[in-house]
């Protein structure tokens, strides 16, 4: 049995792992990729033939984790996809707006070449897609094991992530090796969504680490610092504008501007803009499985509270009515997308970034390349929707209403395995992963930090590490740079590594060896180079007059 990690490795989006056990192949989880190359990144071949695979499984809808199943269905794949109902119900809303905003952008591209006579460009995928992978849904229910394919069981476990969202517990052969695949997981004190499931046994724990080397503050601490952000935004009387991701995001939001009514810090008359009509349809299936959601919720429907419905909330449908919305100077404005990439929340932001009397408020995490990371980092300028605007609005950066769990939330979950699985860490940026790794290690555990392309021999016991490559010499040059892109990855990985550890002898001898190996390939290198510039000035035909 072997477990094969294409996503999500040392980064937080493209979640894709490969199950493969006696003929029989299982994904969990297809991830799009956001930010940094994401066009080139999505659109290339994945690392097996989509056709070959038997069931895909998926641990909640979020984009970065389902976001390329109607691909894999382009690609051949015909195989039943297993999911919660709510999950399956919020993934077809998410990925026919996806198709929808492909679609206009391929459009828009198509025209740009035209004019320059470059080809035609194509969607990722389209609603056929869609179509086609909504045939395949399977749905499971929470805490009862199915057997998907034979020899390969499986359990859903409330994650308490968003709603619907799902740890995966499988097991594997005749042997019953057990994975555990974390999903993302929420806080352990949830406001929203139910406590993740305690987990005891296993034998690998694939587990997330978004915020594995940071904690958020405390509800309570959250909660007056975004009462504190809102009054001084309300007293420049702007625009308050706040990129939502439209699963729990935006329904967490609408619940906390309905508390901060109830406290008389928000007045029922300024108005709140609900800009997304995604986000309209998901909170429809949020109150439609409220019966899953946290006791918290369920008092408040209890005593015929709507808790996604603040006192002056209008529901912007049209993007003729999202564009009135320029013409009003004072309101709070909720729309897509989370990290600023697309979505109207970038209309939003090419009309306000500039006007130092908005304000700008991040209540989710920001990956690199995205541009709600850009600006939190600190961009004088930006573009948006192919045009530079200076960022001059007030930018503030909310991380206690993440859906996902902190370090210590991580730590919490994790310390309650008894049978001392190998984890392997995975869903964060390097920096976070690695930190998250040490912190395990201290507990007691085993962990690893696996790169995208490794694969992994599992049997009970620790697992064999394999790499998919050819003998040297018989790879073509342009392979051996990505060997050297894997060693920038391990020497920038060792490096955050040894912050502040005493290096010992046999570690030093070793890093010095690897040093002299790297000389002697890097001369190698340069005398083929001039060998190579030598034999083509040679043989270079002479001119004649």
């Amino acid at each position: 049995m072997r477990l094969g990690i294409y996503g999500a490795a040392e980064e937080v989006t493209g979640s894709l792992y490969l199950l493969e056990h006696d003929g029989r192949r299982v994904l969990v989880d297809c991830g799009i990729f956001q930010g940094q190359d994401e066009d080139k990144k999505n659109s290339e071949p994945f690392p097996f033939d989509a056709s070959t695979i038997d069931a895909a499984l998926l641990t909640h809808a979020h984009l970065d984790h389902s976001g390329r199943i109607p691909l894999l269905v382009k690609r051949g794949f015909r195989g039943k996809i297993y999911a919660t109902t709510p999950t399956l119900e919020l993934c077809e809303i998410l990925w026919r707006d996806s198709a929808r905003l492909m679609w206009e952008e391929a459009e828009w591209k198509t025209r740009k070449n035209k004019r320059k006579g470059l080809p035609p460009v194509s969607p990722l995928f389209t609603e056929e897609e869609v179509d086609k992978a909504l045939e395949f849904f399977a749905p499971l229910s929470y805490d009862d094991i199915f057997e998907i394919v034979p020899e390969i069981k499986v359990r859903f476990r409330d994650a308490g992530h968003i709603l619907g969202s799902s740890i995966i517990e499988v097991w594997i052969g005749k042997e019953s090796v057990k994975l555990v695949f974390s999903g993302d997981l929420g806080q352990q004190v949830t406001v929203l969504d139910r406590n993740p499931a305690v987990i005891n046994d296993a034998d690998y724990v694939i587990i997330e680490s978004t915020y594995g080397d940071r904690n958020h503050k405390s509800l309570d601490d959250t909660r007056n610092e975004f009462a504190s952000i809102i009054e001084e935004s309300l007293r420049d009387r702007s625009k308050i504008l706040i990129p939502t991701f439209v699963v729990d995001r935006v329904q967490r939001l609408l619940y906390e501007l309905t508390l901060l009514q109830e406290k008389g810090i928000l007045s029922d008359d300024i108005p709140i803009y609900f800009d997304s009509p995604m986000g309209v349809k998901t909170t429809r299936v949020y109150r439609k499985y409220s019966s899953l959601l946290s006791s918290e919720v369920q008092d408040r429907l209890l005593k015929n509270l709507d808790p996604f419905s603040p006192r002056g909330l209008k529901e912007v449908i049209t993007p003729q009515e999202s564009k009135k919305i320029n013409d009003v100077s004072f309101a709070i404005v909720l729309a897509g997308s989370g990290m600023a990439n697309g979505g109207r929340i970038v209309h939003h932001l090419k009309h306000n970034l500039w006007n130092p009397r908005s304000h700008l408020i991040f209540v989710g995490y920001q990956a690199e390349g995205t541009l709600g990371r850009r600006i939190i980092d600190g961009a004088r300028f930006v573009k948006v929707a192919g045009e530079e605007v200076a960022v001059k609005c007030k930018a503030h950066t909310i991380g206690g209403f993440s859906a996902h769990g902190g370090q210590d939330d991580l730590l919490a979950w994790a310390s309650n395995f008894k049978t001392n699985p190998v984890f392997l860490v995975t869903h964060g940026e390097r920096k976070a992963s690695n930190f998250l790794a040490r912190e395990l290690k201290k507990i007691g555990f085993e962990a690893l930090v696996p790169q995208k392309g490794y694969e992994m021999l599992l049997a009970r016991g620790r697992p064999t590490v394999e790499r998919k490559i050819e003998a040297l010499a018989e790879r073509p040059f342009k392979d051996l740079q990505g060997i050297v892109k894997d060693m920038d990855i391990l020497l920038a990985s060792l490096s955050d590594a040894l912050e502040g550890v005493e290096i010992a002898e046999d570690m030093e001898a070793l890093l010095l060896s690897a040093k002299v190996l790297l000389e002697v390939a890097n001369q190698r290198v340069a005398t083929k180079i001039e060998v190579a510039q030598s034999e083509t000035k040679d043989n270079y035909p002479s001119s004649t007059f």
